[in-house]
């Protein structure tokens, strides 16, 4: 029975709790497992020999395709030295469907090509039956004059008015480059990249397992989409901090009936399919060229709840431009951005 794991972080090694999920009874898998870089996990040691490494991850990943539905999703996020190991073990029990690219820069390393991307495999667990959702980021525009980057010549007419459909190249979500803005964790992943998988791989009250915890960015991302999680974590440390922050989640990231993945002061993802029933909650300008140099805005309330105490100060930094693009509107927009401490129940009000 799958229902004793629902909804909770389990604390231990995830080969022995991934054997006690069922067959064919996950949504969504994802996993962000260690890299064997002798990162600083605080209890797992980040070295190991390459083929002990290469067969321990072969293991969980195995589990992992068990554990999906036919018309589930596996992801696996890693650096593409790994992935290439990884799809070799994907391409004996699954279906191949996108390796994303993530634009992550880092720095220069000599001797090689910057590493500038970390990779996320998209496989389904039977491609015939794999549920898929297409979803959309907002347009890329000139910082200062607010103009569409792309031209897009004599098809401006056409243009969807919120943006583009993603493709497999990421650049719009950037990695949590500042120490001061995350967990004491070596590999911390942004909960918008998290909510832009779920959206194209789940439903409302779908489970999402991740056999990789960490400080809980999966859980919270699918707890603010209104899914179920499964988190395996083996450090008791990092299971009491994604406890402490899941306290304070909810599932709020909606706009009206229509789940939608937002950071800082915009909507960063959307499907496709909810288009028509979120577009009523927009100023869209009458002619549909107007998009190349006029950003829509939304007509409705917008509120923001910071779960990370350490997103606080830096989202304090950022949410005076939310009223930018308001100037050419009479709109009916409020910003209410909390902050939540770790076991408060008070929060405090930013504006």
């Amino acid at each position: 029975m799958i229902e004793p794991f629902l909804n909770k972080i389990h604390q231990g090694d995830c080969l022995e709790l991934l054997k006690k999920i069922p067959d064919n009874s996950v949504d969504m898998t994802f996993a962000d497992p260690p890299f064997n870089l002798k990162k600083g996990y605080k209890s797992y040691k980040d070295s190991l020999a390459l083929q002990e490494y290469l067969d321990w991850c072969e293991s969980w990943i195995l589990e992992m395709v068990r554990i999906t539905k036919p018309t589930g999703s596996i992801y696996l996020h890693n650096i593409p030295k790994w992935l290439t190991y990884y799809a070799g073990f994907l391409n004996k029990v699954a279906d191949f469907k996108h390796w994303i690219s993530w634009d992550a820069p880092t720095m220069p390393m000599g001797k090689t090509l910057q590493p500038n991307h970390y990779g996320i495999l998209f496989y389904a667990k039977d491609i015939k039956q794999l549920k898929f959702y297409e979803v959309r980021y907002p347009h890329k525009r000139d910082r200062k004059s607010k103009y569409l980057s792309k031209d897009y010549g004599g098809k401006k007419a056409i243009l969807h008015p919120f943006g583009s459909l993603v493709s497999d190249v990421w650049t719009d979500i950037h990695r949590i480059k500042h120490n001061k803005y995350r967990d004491e964790h070596p590999c911390q992943l942004p909960i918008h990249l998290l909510e832009r998988i779920i959206l194209m791989s789940t439903d409302e009250n779908d489970i999402v397992l991740d056999p990789f915890n960490g400080t809980g960015t999966t859980a919270i991302a699918a707890k603010r989409l209104g899914r179920q999680y499964i988190g395996f974590e083996l450090d008791n440390e990092y299971v009491e901090i994604t406890k402490s922050k899941l306290e304070e989640v909810k599932p709020i990231s909606k706009l009206g009936n229509a789940w939608v993945s937002y950071y800082l002061d915009k909507i960063v993802t959307l499907r496709d399919c909810d288009w028509e029933e979120l577009k009523e909650h927009f100023y869209l300008p009458k002619n549909p060229e107007e998009i190349d140099h006029t950003p829509i805005v939304l007509t409705s309330k917008i509120h923001i709840s910071v779960p990370l105490k350490n997103e606080f100060e830096y989202q304090k930094k950022q949410i005076q431009q939310l009223f930018e693009p308001l100037e050419n509107y009479e709109s009916s927009v409020k910003i209410n951005v909390v902050q939540y401490s770790h076991g408060e129940n008070k929060p405090d009000t930013l504006i």
